[in-house]
């Protein structure tokens, strides 16, 4: 049954504004007070209205502006993948606009903004929406894609790497180090990449009789992740082995454990990160990690978007890319010879992450 059409004249009845007043809300660059434009926008989520052709006349008067999503700049990869996405789009003759979100569901807080702020297309960095909040995004007809963050919705295009293999490979290798008390110290609980790099992890050791000794949640930032490692090495008998969802937790966990417990990377504790930062490569760290393809990510979301925007290429697609294991020096390295390449302990596993 064909959903009924609901017009600006029903946003403005519900709202009791006029119709102008419902044009305005939705314009960026026209005067309204904020008490009727979020009356404005209440009655239109009430009423599931979709000001499409607003939102392409925005787009029609040729912003050259790309609305980058992000609700924190402190871990260093979504810094690197900034900086790359800003020198693609320049290339374009685009610029960035940065809007912050919060971590919690906080794409709603900003969806209005960007919806009203004339960008030509969205890019969202790792960013957590559900697939109502896609689907309201996908129905505004503005172009948007969705980067290190899966979203169970096919109407919007989505690039990231694949986090289950990479953490299998994390939990089996750690496993093949003779380490049975192996921890994991969590990123953000709800978001994808943190389900889909346990699940794997949790898979890895199972599939060879280990269980995960312990866990807790950092949620990918480098202080909780101290307070995180704190709380996992006040045990007696704390943990042997440790993997962390990224790099800035990994970093965090070995400063942790070298200068308030005195303890040794990787004599005492095998740590394993993923990202593969810049600073995981340095020698103060020199951190064993699954790396993510940051430059093809970025290169594949950007032009994806571009393709949109410029409407040669309208399909939405999702693109999963390959991690590869970075050996360095805060793991043990074992005299059995351990699988250490991700294809070889991948054939042993099947994993779907969409």
């Amino acid at each position: 049954m064909k959903r009924k059409s609901v017009t600006s004249r029903d946003v403005a009845k519900l709202a009791g504004v006029s119709q102008s007043a419902v044009s305005r809300s939705f314009s960026a660059d026209a005067k309204v007070a904020e008490k009727t434009r979020k009356k404005v926008l209440e009655a239109a989520r009430q009423l599931g209205y979709r000001p499409n052709s607003i939102a392409r006349s925005l787009i029609t008067r040729s912003s050259r502006t790309i609305a980058v999503v992000a609700y924190s700049l402190e871990n260093p990869f979504y810094s690197v993948m900034l900086e790359k996405a800003s020198r693609y789009f320049q290339q374009q003759g685009y610029h960035l606009q940065l809007f912050f979100a919060p971590s919690d569901n906080g794409f709603a807080t900003v969806i209005d903004d960007i919806i009203r702020s004339q960008v030509e297309g969205v890019l969202m960095l790792a960013i957590t929406m559900d697939s109502a909040q896609a689907e309201e995004v996908a129905d505004f007809g503005i172009p948007f894609v969705v980067i290190n963050r899966t979203v169970n919705f096919d109407g919007i295009s989505q690039v990231g790497s694949d986090n289950y293999s990479g953490g299998y490979w994390a939990g089996h290798y750690l496993s093949s180090l003779g380490h049975r008390r192996i921890a994991y110290l969590a990123g953000l609980p709800d978001s994808s990449t943190d389900l889909q790099r346990q699940a794997g992890f949790l898979k890895g050791l199972a599939d060879v009789g280990v269980d995960c000794y312990a866990m807790e949640v950092g949620n990918y930032c480098y202080a909780d992740a101290c307070h995180a490692t704190r709380r996992l090495f006040a045990n007696s008998t704390p943990p042997d082995a440790l993997f962390c969802a990224n790099d800035l937790m990994a970093i965090a966990a070995i400063d942790t454990l070298r200068h308030e417990f005195g303890l040794a990377v990787p004599d005492d504790v095998s740590v394993i990160g993923f990202d593969d930062i810049p600073m995981a490569d340095w020698p103060s760290h020199s951190l064993t990690t699954l790396k993510q393809p940051v430059e093809l990510m970025v290169l594949k979301a950007t032009e994806l978007l571009m393709a949109q925007i410029n409407q040669i290429d309208i399909n939405t697609e999702h693109i999963m890319l390959p991690v590869t294991p970075m050996l360095r020096n805060s793991t043990r390295r074992s005299a059995r010879h351990p699988k250490e390449n991700l294809e070889e302990v991948s054939d042993t596993h099947h994993s779907s992450v969409r």
